[in-house]
């Protein structure tokens, strides 16, 4: 009785520029609130209490093997984010695969002309430039580990390629890196678990350590929030539970019919979402779109699968995918029940919807094939329940800004020594600061001082050492690195933290 979705991420080419439709955002907003977020019940709340809610959207590509947004290829980021905000999207979803983070796995399909400050970035520096996009604009992110590969989702949070132990790190890794900045609210833990024929694949409560993504939701949950204590947790559900009752059985990540029985156990408890998928009957024919009580089951069916848990207030639900090509003329009603269904208010259910991108196959997207236009039908559908991103969000200095100098103190056939100063000029400290540049093609780092520097491809990362965690406004800190290779050419792209360094003499 499983049913599933497959996802076809077909490239669009341009079609041809079209003027650009903006919808005019929801009144009913309190905007994305201050600093990070946690839960109370099933309201989610900002660090001073007041209620806030996610009324977004997905913007996919870094999972696939562009390693990157969908879209480069015709539009600039900043513009594509702006856009965003102005039809009153306030948080952005960014799948990603573990792939992603590996060596080599260089972005592609970006035009440079129309995007020229991302070249020879990697994709995770390209991510950190829409997250600080985003928090100029007052939304926020969420990050979404999507695939452990580029070439296609997994049943199991975990592959031979790619086992537990990589998915919990590269968590904790991206984890340190957003560290102290507000943007980024929360880890979107796996995507879809679901079983496959035969029994296998991700259960919810079947205590197997090995198939059992409730316990491994914990393991990760929790290894996360060791490094980054402020970060929301967001467990998604399978597609069937057994033993509660019928149907068992629903969209991949949809069925959290188990967390009553078997909830999610964290560290702090106040960090836990639980999210669910939804489609219409243009993705799969499940049966209660046959059903003659269609559209009339459907809060029934809702309620079972993850409805539940905010109305009982459990814990907040974020419908973390659903969308539609709106082809089939149920599909239209579907949508309007469903977003009847998560309600109006800042204690309505979150939810981002799928996709900005037009080139998702079996849902299409807000954007027309254009990559420009909006679809108005569907943005008609979401307008009323959109709370804009009006303050709160943005970087984690108040003025955020640095400046670098560059020095090669040493050199020798084959190798050399050199310095870089990093100036914090924001009006805020900078806790836990990371450094970040590229080195030219053929230097490779030997070793660091004065921080813990480490080398992937040509980035080069530099975290503050534990007995100087601090760097405060106004103040340097001076890395030096020995390194292989010519000292001829200068590094580039210093940045701390998502911040862009200007150079200084």
């Amino acid at each position: 009785m499983r049913r599933s979705r497959t996802m076809r991420c077909l490239l669009a080419g341009v079609i041809g520029l079209a003027t650009l439709v903006v919808a005019s955002p929801s009144a009913s907003a309190a905007g994305t609130g201050t600093g990070y977020w946690s839960a109370r019940g099933a309201q989610l709340v900002d660090s001073t209490g007041a209620p806030v809610r996610m009324t977004g959207i997905n913007w996919f590509g870094a999972e696939t093997a562009n390693f990157t947004f969908h879209g480069l290829w015709t539009r600039n980021y900043r513009d594509m984010v702006a856009q965003m905000a102005s039809l009153g999207y306030n948080t952005i979803r960014i799948p990603y695969s573990n792939q992603m983070l590996n060596a080599g796995s260089t972005p592609n399909s970006i035009d440079l002309a129309k995007n020229p400050d991302l070249a020879g970035l990697s994709g995770i520096q390209i991510i950190d430039k829409v997250i600080t996009e985003a928090g100029n604009k007052g939304m926020r992110v969420i990050l979404d580990r999507h695939r452990p590969d580029s070439s296609a989702q997994s049943p199991l949070w975990y592959t031979s390629a790619y086992p537990e132990s990589r998915w919990i790190d590269d968590w904790k890794a991206l984890a340190q890196r957003y560290k102290g900045n507000t943007t980024v609210i929360g880890a979107d833990l796996h995507n879809e678990p679901h079983s496959v024929q035969g029994g296998s694949g991700s259960c919810w409560g079947c205590g197997d350590q090995a198939t059992d993504w409730r316990l491994a939701a914990e393991r990760a949950g929790n290894a996360i929030l060791t490094v980054n204590p402020d970060w929301l947790i967001i467990v998604e559900g399978v597609d069937c539970v057994a033993g509660t009752g019928s149907p068992q059985c629903g969209w991949w990540g949809g069925n959290l019919s188990g967390a009553r029985q078997y909830p999610v156990r964290l560290s702090k408890p106040d960090k836990l979402v639980y999210s669910a998928h939804e489609y219409a009957t243009s993705v799969f024919a499940q049966p209660w779109f046959s059903d003659p009580a269609y559209p009339a089951n459907m809060p029934a069916l809702w309620d079972r699968w993850f409805g539940y848990l905010e109305k009982e207030n459990i814990a907040p639900v974020l419908l973390g995918e659903f969308g539609s090509t709106l082809q089939d003329s149920r599909d239209g009603v579907w949508l309007r029940e469903l977003m009847k269904y998560t309600g109006t208010s800042t204690g309505g259910m979150d939810f981002t919807y799928w996709s900005w991108n037009p080139n998702s196959g079996d849902t299409g997207g807000i954007l027309n094939d254009d990559w420009t236009s909006v679809n108005a039908t569907k943005q008609a559908y979401l307008t009323p329940y959109l709370i804009p991103p009006v303050g709160g969000g943005g970087p984690p200095n108040p003025q955020p800004g640095c400046t670098y100098g560059y020095r090669v103190e040493n050199s020798w056939n084959g190798g050399f020594t050199a310095s870089v100063r990093v100036t914090n000029t924001s009006t805020a400290a900078v806790q836990n600061w990371t450094a970040t540049w590229t080195a030219p093609a053929g230097v490779q780092l030997v070793s660091g001082w004065n921080a813990t520097v480490s080398q992937q491809g040509q980035t080069v990362t530099a975290t503050a050492p534990t007995w100087s965690p601090g760097l405060p406004a106004g103040s340097s800190v001076t890395i030096g690195f020995q390194a292989t290779g010519s000292s001829a050419t200068t590094p580039t792209g210093f940045r701390l933290g998502s911040t862009v360094c200007t150079g200084t003499t």
